[in-house]
């Protein structure tokens, strides 16, 4: 039950920011921008572990993962106001953003 709940619960999250985009770009990305995700996830994992350690382990790898990511945001803005198809667009993110996570997880192992 917790299972579904927890699913529900994030789902509607995600739909809250899409519907939300539709009246308001600005508050879509600010609600985007919050680490609704990481908190709602935290919130789950401490329900479940009562680990604090943990949540404090996981939210220290978070913030090294976000970096590599930020990119990307700045990237398909530009590619998609220079004309680029969406799809082609997001793919190259991707790529891009993989491989940053590449170049930050092997600088994060040593």
């Amino acid at each position: 039950m917790l299972y579904i709940l927890k699913t529900l619960i994030s789902a509607l999250i995600i739909v809250v920011v899409g519907e939300l985009s539709k009246r308001s770009s600005a508050l879509a990305a600010f609600l985007l921008a919050l680490p609704i995700v990481s908190i709602t996830a935290f919130m789950w994992i401490y329900l479940e572990s009562k680990d604090g350690v943990k949540i404090a382990e996981i939210s220290e790898g978070t913030f090294w993962y976000v970096l590599p990511t930020l990119p990307m945001f700045l990237f398909l803005s530009w590619l998609l106001r220079n004309n680029y198809n969406f799809y082609l667009a997001l793919f190259i993110c991707c790529l891009l953003t993989a491989g940053l996570f590449a170049i930050t997880q092997y600088f994060l192992a040593r």
